[in-house]
């Protein structure tokens, strides 16, 4: 098999798990392929016991004919390993050696089951859309999609931000708030999650709209399909405000019009026989907590 890792650092509790990983992956005969800046890092933790026997990779190009990807990190990392796998439709495995994870949510202790999967075959497949974006005057680099959310924010004062949202032509709302967040099934249980927005099972086909500290109560996510084009132009007191695609930023201007439609392609996510979304909402959301249940 044809195994590509990406990653980033991680605390050092974790070192003997990707030390074990590495060298599983070896003795079973895999051809192993390392992002060149985290070989560096595995490197100068004396992780990898033989350089010589892994070959790396730096853009995209070296993922594309890969049989899996393994994200090593937290859920920050993976959505940097989807701009790597692109519309390869490689799948991704994350190992989590971050925090929450709900993308990247195989522990480190199931690493050697997940490697036992990947071999014979019984992993599932979990479709996760993206949000393709166009914004006026803006260059997005080679990469315009997000995986958990795309957002208009006030850039540097304390003054909030009018953010007018259109689906196609029809009007929706005047947002005047901190900004206005448009998030995917995935990133529904991100940042939008954290600003009251609802949790929305992935493969559900919509996108939802959450205002950040908005200056109206009255005002509630909303969620919309996502066949259709949502239109944001941001107003208000300054001349520029930050759009941000997941964990990248840039800057646009007071009226400039962004437009953001699903994907034509969808990132492929593995998970063990024994995973799947309700499981990982009960063990990350600790709704088992009570003891009523």
């Amino acid at each position: 098999m044809n195994i590509a890792i990406y990653g980033k650092h991680f605390t050092s509790e974790f070192d003997s798990a990707i030390r074990d990983l590495l060298q599983l992956l070896r003795t079973r005969n895999h051809r192993v392929t390392i992002y060149e800046p985290f070989t560096t890092f595995l490197q100068y933790r004396d992780l990898l016991f033989d350089p010589s026997q892994f070959a790396v990779f730096s853009d995209y190009t070296g993922v594309a004919d890969c049989d899996v990807c393994i994200s090593i990190g937290g859920d920050g990392t993976l959505l940097d390993t989807a701009s790597l796998i692109r519309d390869s439709n490689v799948p991704v495995l994350g190992i989590n050696t971050g925090r929450l994870g709900f993308l990247s949510n195989i522990s480190t202790e199931k690493i050697e089951d997940a490697i036992d999967t990947l071999e014979a075959g019984k992993y599932t497949i979990d479709n996760r859309s993206l949000i393709q974006v166009e914004a006026e005057g803006v260059l997005l680099g080679d990469f315009p999609f997000a995986l958990n959310e795309v957002t208009i924010h006030k850039k540097d004062r304390s003054s909030m931000v009018k953010v007018h949202a259109y689906m196609e032509d029809q009007f929706i709302n005047t947002y005047w708030a901190d900004g206005l967040i448009v998030a995917t099934p995935t990133g529904s249980t991100a940042y939008s999650l954290s600003c009251g927005g609802p949790i929305v099972m992935p493969g559900s086909e919509n996108f939802i709209l959450t205002p950040i500290a908005p200056h109206n109560l009255n005002v509630r996510p909303l969620v919309v399909p996502c066949n259709r084009c949502i239109r944001l132009c941001a107003d208000g007191r300054e001349e520029d405000y930050l759009l941000t695609l997941d964990s990248r930023s840039f800057t646009i201007s007071a009226k400039d019009e962004v437009k953001l439609t699903s994907a034509k392609f969808e990132l492929k996510l593995l998970n063990l026989p024994s995973q799947h979304f309700f499981q990982t909402i009960r063990n990350k959301m600790l709704w088992g907590i009570d003891k009523r249940n």
